[in-house]
């Protein structure tokens, strides 16, 4: 963002890590300790406040907080962190008044609501902003239902506490009616200034990541693969100026990990009478942290997704991204249940209890093994004539893949893209082994990449466009340009694959109830997501947003965005005002999505029906990814 409006508070930074998300949780395991028989789980059945109705006032003020044993001063909607369940009713107009009362200017999104954009609550978008003691009046009629949430977009105040839940009851029918309802909101929580948090991150990207290989994992490595290949390896990660231990940028060495605003060391508890469907709407209301759930001996099913109601779907764990919400719908015996959320770097985790009873306990799980990335995960093409998965390259710094094989490692990817998306289409006139192009040709979609360019995939299925290097992105400012992306739809991502949990991937969304818009693309946007880790460098197709022209869409177009993600990590994309439509191979019941994981390395694409006239925000949600990776949408009569 160009106008950070943090209120900074004085206070020196505490570390605290038995508390805070045991960042040494790790260590503990290692030895031989449960992070379980060292955490007092005293629980708390303190409902999270909740506010129903169509007329609400809320103020935005300072609030002092404990979560690590030391006071700070954190930013409070309503008067507590998270803010307030707020309860609406589809089709109703709700009205919100929302006083500041900071020192600073400040704002609300409502995140994944439709709505009109002077109301979305995005300054220097949609609105100026609300400014110290001033009182911004938000009204509109509210047209859906599901799980949401909302949160600051004023600077980084949303990591200092300003977020909370919103559930809106259907106006029909609920598709999954359950007994017991509760909303689950993750959050990372940290003593330190934000400020100082995004100022040490551009000095030294892994400051905050102790995952780091060790002179042991070397010698380890060598032992197991050899010195040759272990060089090579290495050899090949550092021209790239990445870590195959970049999972995330900030982690439990300063994060508490929340759930429903209860620290580790507390917990949240959620009561239930046995033989009751209990459904929990889970939120990721986190800064920078995706975490991986699961309720140990329960099956969980999936019904909704982002708020939208999907086929159910039985899984074992699910990875929830930045800003994502997913319910489901569990049936506990008379057992207590642990509700696990680590998150994917394994430095910490949040919990709760499911229990028939507020004595009794479930044991908090040991964390899984600490994920690596792998090649996979840098969009290559593996060299299948190495069994053992090693690659020979050329120039790694520019991913240029002119010397490796295609052969078998593209046909398995193509078959396992094909499986996840059946029946879709290869590009006409084009082998898809041949869609990589290295540098792009003189004038080839410097502005808009691939806008336009003919062989569009069916609605449902896909791009089967090319992938395009515009010149923007060749620089010291991105480190890496995937030359081989696919869909991975069907894949959990680094850390959940192969763990022997029926996992939840994106192949599995299809929507409760057929696509709202069954049009085909009129054209495609191709965005890549860039960046160079090393100097903590964010951007879109090269180009910080503070530097890029708007997108913009025509008024009732439908058009498809395709991302390819050319760095190594994972970005929660969130289109504001319109649905993203995720192609996941059934163009009949494609999923309504309003922030879209993309895998490092890989693409993805959904459609977008241009039904929402004004400015909107466009976003990477990781909070200190945003100011660069970031773009304005103007959607207008003329398109242009």
């Amino acid at each position: 963002m160009k106008n950070p409006l943090y209120f900074p508070s004085s206070q020196l930074i505490s570390r605290r890590r038995f508390v805070t998300g045991l960042a040494a949780g790790g260590a503990l395991l290692g030895l031989g300790l449960s992070p379980a028989r060292l955490l007092a789980t005293t629980g708390s059945t303190t409902p999270m406040p909740e506010r129903r109705g169509n007329h609400f006032t809320l103020d935005i003020a300072p609030l002092t907080v404990n979560f690590t044993g030391a006071m700070r001063t954190a930013t409070a909607i309503g008067g507590s962190v998270p803010g307030p369940v707020l309860r609406w009713r589809e089709g109703d107009t709700v009205t919100l008044d929302v006083t500041n009362r900071l020192a600073v200017d400040s704002s609300i999104h409502w995140h994944g609501i439709i709505l009109p954009t002077g109301m979305d609550g995005v300054p220097e978008i949609s609105y100026p902003g609300i400014r110290p003691g001033e009182t911004f009046r938000y009204r509109f009629t509210v047209r859906q239902s599901g799980t949401f949430w909302y949160h600051s977009h004023s600077g980084f105040q949303e990591q200092t506490g300003m977020y909370g839940p919103i559930v809106i009851e259907p106006r029909d029918q609920e598709p999954n009616p359950c007994d017991r309802d509760y909303v689950v909101m993750l959050s990372d929580w940290t003593d330190e200034e934000p400020d100082s948090v995004y100022a040490k991150l551009k000095k030294l990207s892994h400051y905050y990541n102790f995952n780091e290989r060790t002179v042991g994992d070397l010698i380890g490595e060598i032992r197991e693969k050899g010195l040759a290949r272990t060089w090579n390896d290495r050899a090949m990660w550092n021209r790239m100026r990445m870590s195959d231990r970049d999972l995330s940028d900030v982690t439990g060495y300063t994060y508490t990990y929340l759930m429903n605003g209860r620290t580790p060391s507390e917990g949240w508890t959620g009561l239930f009478k046995p033989g009751e469907k209990v459904r929990l709407r889970f939120i990721n209301g986190s800064a920078m942290t995706f975490f991986d759930v699961r309720i140990p001996g329960l099956k969980m099913t999936v019904v909704a997704a982002d708020g939208q109601d999907i086929q159910p779907v039985a899984v074992d764990e699910f990875r929830i991204g930045v800003a994502e919400t997913y319910d489901v719908v569990v049936e506990p015996d008379d057992g207590a249940y642990c509700v696990f959320a680590q998150a994917i770097d394994r430095s910490g985790y949040a919990h709760g209890t499911l229990t028939p009873d507020i004595s009794l306990k479930a044991e908090v799980p040991p964390f899984d093994p600490l994920p690596l990335l792998s090649h996979k995960d840098m969009g290559m093409r593996m060299n299948m004539g190495d069994m053992d998965g090693s690659m020979s390259m050329g120039d790694a710094g520019s991913m240029s893949m002119n010397t490796m094989d295609s052969g078998n490692g593209a046909m398995n990817a193509k078959t396992k893209r094909e499986s996840a998306m059946p029946g879709m289409q290869p590009m006409e006139g084009a082998d898809m082994n041949n869609t990589v192009m290295g540098a792009p040709a003189k004038g080839t979609m410097a502005s808009m990449p691939s806008e336009g360019m003919s062989g569009l995939g069916k609605a449902g299925y896909g791009s089967n466009a090319p992938v395009v290097h515009v010149p923007t992105e060749f620089g010291p400012h991105v480190a890496m340009r995937t030359e081989n992306p696919q869909y991975r739809l069907d894949d959990p991502g680094a850390g959940l694959r192969n763990n022997g949990r029926r996992v939840l991937c994106y192949a599995d969304l299809r929507n409760l109830h057929p696509t709202p818009d069954p049009r085909e693309p009129e054209r495609e946007i191709q965005l890549h997501l860039t960046g160079n880790m090393s100097r903590y460098m964010w951007s879109i197709n090269g180009v910080k947003y503070a530097d890029a022209e708007p997108l913009r869409f025509r008024y009732g177009e439908r058009l498809r965005i395709t991302f390819v993600n050319d760095t190594m990590m994972n970005h929660p994309m969130h289109l504001h005002g319109m649905w993203s439509d995720l192609e996941t191979g059934d163009p009949k019941a494609i999923p309504r999505k309003h922030t879209v994981i993309v895998q490092p390395g890989s693409k993805i694409s959904y459609l977008v029906t241009a039904d929402a006239m004004g400015s909107w925000a466009y976003h990477c949600h990781l909070l200190y990814h945003m100011a660069g990776m970031f773009r304005k949408v103007v959607v207008s009569e003329e398109g242009k």
